[in-house]
């Protein structure tokens, strides 16, 4: 008979509660994407038939926005269970990062080059899982401001300026994107590429991959000193003490998800090609504007001042107030005429080059048939300024 090889003894890495966890944030995280990227891509062609295969955009809006509630909830689960973990349990800090991480980066580096022989040595966790994890908790934070923001854009400009929202939108997708990079580029080459780590799904790890994975925790476990030592009524009396804080915030946490959530009503509404959208008409009617006072509203006389002046200003001074040598903004201006020669013949309007440009319809500017009528008598009075 063939000898078979003794089963190799296994480690407890993470605790069932852990493996949940990182079950949510793992699926909210994958929906966040496949619905977030499409919406910050939306003009492109594969990511509107992205959305058109999830149903729509309407949908896919409420299925993002519950999968960053999910996220959220994940978050105040995490918070109390690293708080439980660190004030009753009173375990390690492991992930805390420090100047050791930052040796054991350029030591990783001097090796990935040639220039060292063997690996770090990484303790419970390495320097990239804590680089990881605080890539994590700095995004979560940033996603849940930022989808405050968008989320309800009428709250949040009663504090903030109404830039924010296209900032928020900004950081929002721009940090979604870091995000997936970071997962496909690293963490999925690390731990499922590099070396397929099945400990978070099954929650231990063999001794020959925590020699090759975590060897200094692998030492400290059979040192014995991995563990620090607990009393049974220090660790009691600190739980009588931890729950009902822990209850009270996580209470509160819940609560501010239940308005980050139900705050109000988007107000920018989603409008798909082809569909109607009814115009918002306001209760009480909008005062129409003061209409600019035209030549014709008042009574013209056959004389420059406060009448034919008053028409010139309004409707032949932004082209002639100057430029191409005419100028028709003062009477001394216009009877001078241009460089051309004088346009006006006082006394006789059909010599006169101010009405035969405007009668053979050639002149971009346009008088009403009342006006060149005054225009006509003005001329033929002799053209006086008042």
């Amino acid at each position: 008979m063939a000898k078979t090889s003794p089963p190799q003894r296994t480690y407890l890495r993470f605790a069932l509660s852990q493996r949940i966890e990182h079950a949510v944030v793992l699926t909210s995280f994958v929906v966040l994407a496949l619905t977030g990227l499409p919406q910050k891509y939306s003009g492109a062609g594969w990511a509107e038939t992205a959305i058109g295969l999830m149903g729509g955009i309407q949908f896919v809006r409420v299925v993002h926005r519950v999968a960053a509630t999910a996220l959220m909830l994940a978050t105040v689960f995490h918070l109390a269970s690293v708080g439980y973990r660190v004030f009753v349990s009173r375990v390690r800090l492991t992930m805390l990062p420090g100047l050791a991480d930052v040796r054991e980066a350029v030591y990783a580096v001097r090796y990935n080059l040639g220039l060292r022989r063997e690996p770090p040595q990484a303790g419970r966790y390495n320097f990239g899982e804590k680089f990881e994890y605080w890539a994590l908790v700095w995004g979560t934070v940033i996603m849940i401001i930022t989808g405050f923001v968008l989320w309800n854009p009428i709250a949040a400009t009663r504090w903030l300026p109404g830039q924010a929202i296209p900032a928020a939108k900004t950081a929002h997708g721009g940090e979604a994107l870091l995000a997936v990079l970071a997962i496909i580029i690293w963490h999925m080459y690390h731990v499922h590429v590099r070396h397929f780590n099945k400990s978070m799904f099954t929650g231990r790890m063999s001794e020959r991959e925590m020699l090759n994975e975590h060897p200094r925790e692998l030492a400290d476990i059979k040192a014995g000193v991995a563990d620090r030592p607990r009393d049974p009524a220090q660790v009691r009396r600190r739980k009588r003490r931890y729950v009902p804080a822990a209850a009270v915030l996580s209470a509160l946490l819940l609560f501010f998800i239940y308005q980050f959530a139900t705050f109000e009503q988007t107000a920018l509404a989603t409008v798909e090609r082809g569909e109607s959208l009814d115009a918002f008409m306001p209760l009480t009617a909008t005062p129409l504007p003061t209409p600019r006072p035209t030549a014709t509203s008042i009574p013209l006389d056959p004389v420059w001042a406060d009448n034919l002046g008053l028409v010139f200003s309004q409707k032949c001074v932004d082209c002639h107030g100057g430029a191409g040598g005419l100028d028709l903004s003062t009477y001394a201006e216009a009877m001078e005429g241009g460089r051309s020669g004088p346009i006006i013949v006082p006394g006789d309007p059909e010599e006169s080059l101010l009405v035969t440009k405007i009668v053979d319809n050639k002149h971009p500017g346009r008088l009403s048939e009342f006006e060149l009528e005054v225009l006509q008598a003005w001329i033929a009075a002799g053209a006086p300024e008042r």
